[in-house]
């Protein structure tokens, strides 16, 4: 093989890593739920945990609320206390399934025609309790319709997490407490 075919077979393989990366749409060792019923996942979870990123940086109180748009599209309204910036922060955008609605993989988008994964990997029978995956190990959440959560259900999801390789040490666990939301925003609430 010449130097220029070798050069454009590296240059192939490379780009086709990029692409299959890029396309990833949820961790290796990871599972959408399946037999998901999307109607009984509306309403409001708590976020207990994540893995801190840009968007959700120094928030505290924060909720996903979900909701049906006219279209069938699920609408999306994710709303944290900025506790540096002492005000709420508020996201709204929207998610479509991945595949069948029976499987608890989707997409979400806050920026329009750009979609990141969403993947509940974990849901206990009575939709109390979620785990979800993004498209990678940068991503996860622990929800609960609650603002606290069982611990045999708590260990359960860490223990998940951690066999399909997130560092549980980087979460952060959310505070839910509004006493220590200043009067204003608390009134926003």
């Amino acid at each position: 093989m010449s130097y220029k075919a070798s050069a454009l077979t590296g240059i192939s393989l490379i780009l086709l890593s990029i692409v299959f990366n890029s396309c990833k749409t949820i961790p290796e060792g990871a599972s959408p739920v399946s037999s998901f019923e999307v109607n009984k996942y509306l309403g409001k979870w708590y976020e207990i945990a994540r893995m801190d990123f840009k968007f959700e940086r120094n928030l505290n109180n924060t909720t996903a609320e979900y909701s049906f748009n006219e279209d069938s599209t699920i609408n999306v309204k994710n709303r944290g206390y900025n506790y540096v910036e002492e005000e709420w922060d508020e996201a709204i955008g929207k998610a479509k399934f991945s595949g069948g609605a029976d499987i608890a993989a989707l997409k979400v988008s806050f920026f329009g025609p750009f979609y990141a994964p969403y993947n509940v990997i974990e849901l206990d029978k009575d939709y109390k309790y979620a785990l979800v995956a993004g498209k990678n190990l940068d991503y996860l959440w622990i929800l609960s319709r609650e603002k606290t959560i069982p611990d045999q259900i708590k260990e359960k999801y860490l223990n998940k997490a951690k066999e399909i390789g997130y560092n549980i040490d980087e979460l952060v666990w959310v505070e839910h407490d509004l006493k220590k939301v200043s009067n204003t925003a608390e009134s926003m609430e």
